[in-house]
């Protein structure tokens, strides 16, 4: 255990931290001055005598990951990034919140160097930390398993500050859950418990007992109390001790209890809830810099021994980053095929020979989409190592397992069903589709790796909030959502989506794949894998589907395109027979079938229909101008969509004169057929559609 050499810059780096947080709030007029103020000696404490980094490079390899769950009190973050060095200035701090500024409400990943993570909405930062902590430890078994711990250049710790409203958050306890059971020594949360939140006393709605429920979860559970004594007293070598004892915790997640004052020393807001989400005021930001020896009438002050002590981070990072890298450097020369993968997956590049291990699916036979999937994943992990999933306790329904990867768990946990081992490849989130969806978000984060998790497209909704996140952050998550539309069958509205396809596709920067057959699964895989600055969600079917019978290139007469189209998000799987369409039939996934069946039967009437398989928008829409006018004519205004599922996602392509075969209500319980026959999902709608559509 290390000491704690603590001096009076020390302390007074700490204050400058505290009024630099009211300084910038008061600036802008408003954000979340209190916990910045009460949390600044924790932060001061992280960022300068805990935490394994380097300000020069935010990137390295071999750096501790710190992540602010408490999101709303950015300025903890972003304080201790301008004092060491991360490239922050005071105009990035009295830029606070504004527009084109790199400081603002909440940390943004990929915005402001030093930020692992977007955090904001309460809980998510804590239970993907869960995710960092996952990664770390899949991807040491996976580059460097022989090394004894706390050896190798893949050792390091997560540490998160979480506040009362992460605790809160259902997310949390679900991921805390998981963390206890994985037994993630190397996660070292500090929860900030000042027990105010913006309706005040958190009394009012949150009583339990935190350390209980934790040592439940099996953690490691220690209480700070800077309360206790009757005075405030901000023991930073008991914190530091605790740090310490947390790190040397290796089978248990640790959680260290930190009773604070929020607002900590304004003298009349400190432990309000008006100080956690508003600016001091003039008048109480005067009285707190006149308490704290600093001058009322200046604000944004750095004294120069305060600035030289604290941008001393560069170079003990710098000196850190070094040692390191030899210890690296003896790792790459002794292992030079597992170099040789890691460089692979920091270039975000797949391995020669994906293609040729793809699955191959015989035309004329039937099979659902999920079962093709769950081939491909099979197919994808003996060639690509990096590549992990699971589901959230519906394996046998997804079709996630990797076969002989072995469940990732502590080998204590192996069932009948499953073999654990602390590098396995296999996740088992449990019935946890939130945290399933935060830490798929911390294991993108945390790494190169390409990991995936699977649930039913209707339970989307349960893990939204995360995917949201995903798409935010633009981190290459893949969430397998099988069970696709009503088809699902008896299991009835509950389990059936109906708008979920369509709100999905609504969120910005997430692609959405439906395939059409088993080898446009395959395909569509392929094209996810190859796309590394996105989440995509593949929605399956559970019911066999036919494989098409298919040609080499584009459609032609009646041969249908193959299926490596799919790259293009939407393609002409089957021409008009006399190359001039009367009508377009644009259609997804499980649907495609009823198109091609429409486009006989409309020939048999002498109308000549074009099949569009559309299985995923957003890769249509970032074609060229000129590829999208070729599939879609500008000239053929006569165009039919049948999705089984609300029609949102469709106006924009059908235009005036479209009509939608779709479903505008929740489903029942019956076999799909009838469904599909009860609810207009046939070939008959579909023509029905298209002469409605030819004749207005």
């Amino acid at each position: 255990m290390t000491d704690l050499n603590w001096d009076e810059i020390d302390s007074a780096a700490v204050d400058t931290a505290r009024l630099l947080a009211a300084d910038a709030v008061e600036k802008v007029g408003n954000g979340h001055p209190g916990t910045a103020m009460s949390l600044a000696p924790v932060a001061y404490l992280l960022h300068q005598k805990v935490m394994e980094h380097d300000p020069a490079d935010p990137n390295w390899l071999g750096r501790d990951r710190f992540i602010l769950s408490a999101g709303h009190s950015s300025l903890t973050q972003y304080v201790q990034l301008y004092l060491g060095g991360y490239g922050l200035e005071l105009d990035d701090l009295k830029a606070l919140r504004t527009w084109g500024s790199k400081t603002p409400g909440h940390p943004e990943y990929g915005h402001t160097d030093g930020v692992e993570i977007t955090t904001g909405p309460l809980g998510q930062g804590l239970a993907s930390a869960v995710g960092f902590a996952y990664a770390a430890r899949f991807e040491r078994g996976l580059l460097d398993p022989e090394t004894p711990a706390g050896e190798s250049p893949f050792d390091h710790h997560v540490y998160v500050i979480a506040g009362d409203g992460d605790l809160q958050e259902g997310v949390t306890s679900e991921a805390g859950s998981l963390a206890g059971h994985q037994q993630l020594g190397n996660l070292v949360v500090i929860y900030d418990s000042n027990q105010i939140s913006i309706e005040d006393d958190t009394d009012i709605a949150f009583t339990e007992d935190v350390a209980a429920r934790y040592g439940a979860y099996g953690w490691h559970v220690q209480t700070v109390d800077w309360k206790k004594t009757g005075e405030y007293v901000e023991d930073l070598h008991a914190l530091h001790a605790a740090i310490e004892a947390a790190k040397a915790e290796s089978t248990k997640p640790s959680i260290i209890i930190l009773r604070t004052i929020i607002g900590w020393p304004a003298p009349t807001k400190q432990n309000t809830g008006k100080i956690h989400g508003s600016a001091l005021g003039a008048e109480e930001l005067a009285a707190t810099k006149t308490l704290m020896g600093f001058d009322p009438e200046q604000s944004f002050v750095v004294a120069d021994e305060v600035i030289a002590r604290t941008r001393g981070a560069v170079a003990r990072g710098a000196e850190r980053h070094a040692a390191w890298q030899e210890r690296f450097d003896d790792w790459a020369a002794a292992n030079p095929d597992r170099k040789a993968l890691l460089d692979r997956m920091l270039a975000g590049e797949l391995p020669e020979g994906l293609d040729a291990a793809l699955p191959v699916f015989e035309g004329g036979t039937s099979v659902s989409t999920r079962a093709a999937s769950g081939k491909v994943i099979n197919a994808i992990a003996a060639v690509l190592p990096e590549f992990w999933g699971g589901s959230a306790d519906l394996a046998e329904s997804n079709l996630t397992t990797i076969a002989n990867g072995g469940s990732f768990a502590p080998s204590e946990h192996s069932t009948h069903e499953w073999q654990a081992n602390p590098y396995g490849r296999i996740l088992h989130f449990g019935i946890r589709e939130h945290a399933m969806g935060a830490i798929l978000n911390g294991i993108a984060l945390h790494g190169r790796t390409r990991v995936f998790g699977g649930t039913f497209l209707i339970f989307s909704d349960y893990m939204r909030p995360a995917v949201r996140l995903a798409a935010l952050m633009r981190v290459p998550v893949t969430y397998v959502w099988t069970h696709d539309s009503v088809a699902l069958g008896e299991d009835g509205p509950t389990h059936q989506p109906i708008e979920q396809l369509a709100s999905l596709r609504a969120i910005p920067g997430l692609d959405i794949v439906r395939p059409a057959d088993a080898n446009e699964t395959a395909w569509a895989w392929k094209t996810i894998l190859e796309r590394n600055d996105r989440p995509t969600g593949i929605a399956l079917t559970r019911q066999n589907i036919p494989v098409f019978e298919r040609g080499d290139d584009a459609a032609s007469g009646d041969v249908l395109a193959a299926a490596h189209h799919v790259a293009r998000g939407a393609y002409v799987l089957a021409e008009a027979l006399n190359g001039s369409p009367d009508v377009i039939l644009i259609a997804t996934g499980s649907e495609v079938q009823v198109a091609l069946a429409a486009r006989e039967q409309l020939a048999a009437q002498g109308v000549h229909a074009r099949v569009v398989s559309a299985p995923c928008l957003e890769w249509f829409e970032e074609q060229s101008a000129e590829y999208r006018e070729s599939v879609l004519p500008s000239g053929v205004t006569a165009r039919v969509s049948i999705e089984a599922g609300v029609a949102l996602s469709w106006h924009r392509y059908l235009g005036s004169r479209g009509r939608a075969v779709s479903i505008e209500h929740f489903g029942a319980s019956a076999d799909y057929q009838t469904l599909f026959r009860e609810f207009g999902i046939t070939a008959e709608a579909a023509v029905a559609a298209a002469l409605e559509s030819i004749a207005s």
